[in-house]
């Protein structure tokens, strides 16, 4: 059994839509994945989150996985196999395993939030049980699920399960994460799942994070591995330099707005959040690389929303223009 070792840049890959939505652009799909590739990535997730996997059908999931399998030669293609029906998660492992995916991607259960020892017993640990010769890595995002892994439970966990390789760290606590490094010592995997807490993991020595899964490598995909490969080298300085020119869009991965509402005649000001991938997908149409098209219930970006991310984009530009040279390049 060869386990995967992660280290270095992922893309979280968003999946482009057709318009209205209805299919999969396969081919845009593939161009994502060479660009990404072209670029230094180290490897391609597919169907995460970040991929809308709650609205993809298990037909394109596999489409996909087979798409990013062709053009990834040998680098990593890991299947965001993950979710909140296990039945459904032991089918997308089961493909994935079948295809030769590098390993599978696990998100907490999300809304029907079970407790960490269900998630150990009954999810994470009945999949790497079942699927041996896969490698799985865990994806801890309370944010987002509503429901969290505890560290205790990963340690036990991976003690049982070998092939638990790495955990996907987004809870934003640095402090569970040198806990993490703690109790699973310095062989175990941590990944950031955060790109904008990505270098103080890896440049924290108490947590000694091993890279990124990224959201907008899928735009930069040359500026967030070489930052990586810049804070494996112990090039702190570097791997800074790339840090504060990409932070304005790297606070972007959720676009935050005011906006108007009419009630009974009057407007009102509501707090709005738009969730990844609204705003990553809204720049990549914008810069001429894949449809903005999304599925319900995720929509448009609001008019301020738009005006806040073109002027994050703005503001990486001025600090580093050569940021954008690639996508100029592969997309025209």
């Amino acid at each position: 059994m060869v386990l995967m070792k992660f280290a270095g840049a992922y893309t979280a890959l968003a999946t482009p839509f057709s318009a209205g939505a209805d299919t999969v652009d396969y081919e845009s799909y593939e161009r994502l994945a060479e660009f990404n590739l072209k670029n230094g990535i180290a490897g391609l997730i597919v169907n995460g989150t970040t991929g809308e996997s709650p609205t993809t059908t298990h037909e394109e999931y596999v489409r996909m996985l087979e798409t990013a399998m062709a053009s990834a030669g040998e680098k990593a293609v890991v299947a965001g196999s993950g979710g909140n029906n296990v039945a459904k998660c032991d089918a997308y492992t089961r493909d994935a395993a079948e295809l030769g995916a590098s390993a599978c991607l696990l998100v907490d259960c999300y809304y029907n939030g079970p407790s960490s020892m269900e998630m150990k017993n009954e999810y994470y640990g009945f999949l790497a049980s079942k699927y041996p010769q896969m490698s799985f890595m865990p994806y801890v995002i309370p944010g987002r699920s509503g429901c969290e892994l505890s560290v205790e439970d990963l340690a036990a966990l991976r003690e049982e399960h070998p092939n638990i390789v790495a955990v996907k760290e987004a809870t934003g606590d640095l402090e569970r994460m040198k806990k993490t490094r703690q109790l699973l010592g310095g062989e175990f995997t941590i990944m950031s799942g955060d790109d904008d807490k990505t270098l103080s993991m890896m440049l924290d020595g108490a947590i000694g994070a091993a890279g990124v899964v990224s959201v907008w490598s899928n735009v930069f995909p040359k500026a967030v591995s070489e930052m990586v490969a810049a804070a494996r080298a112990g090039k702190a300085d570097e791997a800074r330099k790339i840090e504060e020119s990409l932070k304005p869009v790297f606070g972007k991965v959720t676009v935050k707005t005011t906006e108007k509402v009419s009630v009974g005649g009057k407007q009102l000001d509501v707090g709005q959040r738009f969730r990844n991938p609204v705003g990553l997908k809204t720049a990549m149409d914008g810069l001429g690389m894949i449809s903005g098209e999304m599925r319900r219930p995720l929509g448009k970006l609001s008019a301020n929303g738009v005006a806040a991310l073109r002027q994050a984009l703005s503001e990486s530009y001025q600090k580093s223009p050569g940021l954008f040279a690639p996508i100029e390049e592969f997309f025209g």
